[in-house]
């Protein structure tokens, strides 16, 4: 691997951290719906697992109520039951062949809460990050060792590193930063 190569796939998988980041924290819940909400929960489909949009249409009726209609009137139990046993805390009504699903009011408590889940998942995105930069370094390093780049080089590419970990740990500041002011709105 060449010095710019490595550049190029540490900072291609720090954007991926940073694309994981904001997908966990577009399951947080700010009190509000919205149909991305349940995007992650899974359908036992006929003994296989699917994603719940594969098997169901997902809509806002409301600011505070999402409606989900299956497909096929058969899936409606197992569509409220993966919706019900779910990380998320809903309770699903079920009405005819339409699945509605309230947003229950956050209290503050519940708010301080969400706000300290979403700094944990902060720090692990800055550590995943952080892990990049040394694994290049690493490479930069064995590049040294192996007389195909000069001290010279390897020290301008770990500068060049070091300032794009430090632009994506600050991207990761402002989205969670972003995020708690979304949850503690009332």
């Amino acid at each position: 691997m060449t010095i710019a190569e490595i550049r190029k796939n540490c900072e291609q998988r720090m954007l991926k951290s940073l694309d994981a980041l904001r997908n966990d924290l577009a399951k947080v819940r700010t009190g509000r719906a919205h149909a991305g909400l349940l995007d992650h929960i899974t359908v036992d489909y006929y003994g296989s697992p699917m994603p719940i949009n594969q098997v169901a249409n997902i809509n806002l009726l409301d600011a505070r109520t999402i409606s989900v209609q299956p497909w096929e009137k058969k899936m409606v139990q197992a569509v409220e039951k993966a919706i019900r046993d779910s990380d998320l805390g809903l309770n699903p009504m079920t009405q005819g062949d339409l699945i509605r699903v309230p947003m229950p009011a956050l209290t503050e408590e519940r708010r301080r809460d969400l706000v300290k889940v979403i700094k944990q998942e902060g720090e692990s995105a800055k550590v995943a990050v952080r892990n990049l930069r040394r694994d290049a370094n690493q490479q930069l390093k064995d590049l040294v060792k192996a007389k195909e780049a000069s001290e010279d080089e390897e020290r301008r590419a770990q500068d060049e590193v070091q300032k794009a970990t430090d632009r994506f740990i600050a991207d990761i500041d402002k989205m969670i930063a972003q995020k708690e002011s979304e949850i503690m709105a009332v």
